[in-house]
């Protein structure tokens, strides 16, 4: 007997895996506990000088990205790699096997097996058990061997897969992992209300990314508690190209924006002490929008000699709750007057009336994600869920008869069968299945 390479025997061992397993677990552990990607600051300030720096050495603010934390992931693929290609070979060996082969004395010395006489001849029983077995599920073949006759039906042979399925979805999950690492990016951009960007900021450095497109906030709204504690806020973005509007859409937490593979999420918000303000002239129908710093004047375009501003407003937590507005034209004094932040009032004029919107300015931040191997991560986490319903809750299930001519002239009849998992499960199986032959 060739004795098994040592090297092999080790990479394909339970034990290494059950071993990785548990330092990545721990680890991972490690690396929710400790924030990721702080500056060392921040470390210095939480921990101590000496601990950001072992962190530092150890790679601890970027665990997942460290050389020994990939390392153990590649060690784990090893694993899984090398015990699948050493144990599936006997797996489809038994898959594959002549189970009409077997010695029928095997038959007779299984756990599950029963045994009677009929007075049918062999070719009746062989035709009406068939049938019996097709009508519950199972398809027979049947053999000749020496003076007896042999039927055989089996049951979930592919489910001694179910493990190797298990292996392979890991390695896919990795898969997809790398693919979204090395042609992906993660970033972020505090986009101001009625501005647009191309580009954002990659986490964790100043690196610049173009998107390849244009997305402007049109509006930013937030809710808040009567605390003053934010509730809810969404914003309008609108993704232009060559600046033609491809769409629009509102975007709250859990519901982002996506274009071209790269996905918007709302994240935060900073609020500046800036306002919007909408100016409409119920007269001649002119719209306008104008945005200007709290306390400071703003010319009108569309509307001649008009001038407009912010002159007080009221907070109520961290928001503007109402602003005080002194708007201007050339027919007659300046007009003061209160608005609810979010709202519009009507100023009547010596010959029309505008009607005027106001708002603090937010700028929205959005995190913006690309991750290409997004869906083979989805396609491996698939196959994960299928692999472990297949092995746990699946079996290879087998089922003999052996008939066999005795010398009174009745046929003798003996059942037997096998399963690899479920034991308990397949003995009600075949104690229901033998029953129904009986009774045939």
């Amino acid at each position: 007997m060739n004795k098994k390479n040592p090297v092999i025997s080790l990479f394909a061992s339970v034990k290494l895996a059950l071993f990785t397993l548990c330092l990545l677990a721990v680890t991972s552990i490690i690396g929710t506990v400790i924030p990721q990607k702080e500056s060392f600051d921040f470390y210095v300030h939480n921990y101590s000088e000496s601990t950001a720096r072992i962190f530092q050495v150890l790679s601890i603010p970027d665990m997942y990205n460290s050389w020994w934390f990939l390392s153990l992931l590649g060690l784990l693929s090893v694993n899984l790699i090398v015990c699948s290609f050493d144990r599936f070979p006997g797996v489809w060996k038994q898959i594959k096997k002549d189970n009409l082969a077997i010695d029928p004395k095997r038959i007779g010395k299984m756990r599950l097996s029963e045994q009677w006489s009929s007075d049918k001849t062999e070719s009746e029983l062989a035709t009406a058990l068939s049938s019996k077995l097709s009508e519950n599920g199972w398809t027979a073949e049947q053999r000749k061997r020496d003076d007896s006759l042999l039927l055989f039906a089996q049951k979930g042979a592919m489910t001694r897969t179910g493990v190797y399925i298990v292996h392979a979805s890991i390695l896919i999950i990795f898969l997809g992992a790398i693919v979204g690492e090395l042609t992906g990016f993660k970033g972020s951009v505090m986009l101001p209300e009625t501005q647009a960007t191309s580009s954002i900021y990659e986490f964790g450095t100043s690196k610049s990314i173009d998107l390849g497109f244009e997305v402007r906030c049109n509006r930013f709204d937030i809710e808040f508690y009567d605390t003053g504690m934010p509730k809810a806020y969404r914003s309008n973005l609108t993704v232009l190209e060559n600046n033609k509007i491809i769409m629009e859409k509102d975007i709250v937490v859990n519901d982002p924006l996506t274009y071209k593979g790269i996905t918007f999420y709302q994240s935060s918000y900073q609020g500046y002490q800036d306002f919007i303000l909408n100016i409409t002239d119920k007269k001649t129908g002119a719209q306008e929008m104008i945005s200007l710093p709290f306390q400071q004047r703003g010319n009108l375009t569309k509307h001649k000699d008009a001038v407009i501003g912010v002159i007080n407003a009221e907070t109520m937590g961290q928001s503007v709750s109402r602003l005080k507005v002194w708007f201007k034209d050339a027919q007659g004094p300046a007009s003061v007057f209160w608005i609810p932040s979010g709202e519009e009032v009507t100023v009547q004029r010596a010959d029309t009336e505008f009607v005027i919107a106001g708002k603090q300015m937010y700028a929205t931040g959005l995190q913006v994600a690309k991750d290409p191997g997004v869906w083979i991560v989805y396609i491996g986490c698939g196959m994960m869920i299928l692999g472990l319903f297949v092995a746990f809750f699946m079996s290879h299930r087998r089922f003999w008869i052996l008939l066999k001519p005795e010398e009174n002239g009745t046929s003798s009849i003996l059942v037997a069968g096998s399963a690899n998992k479920n034991k308990l499960g397949f003995e009600k199986t075949f104690a229901s299945l033998t029953d129904a032959l009986k009774n045939n």
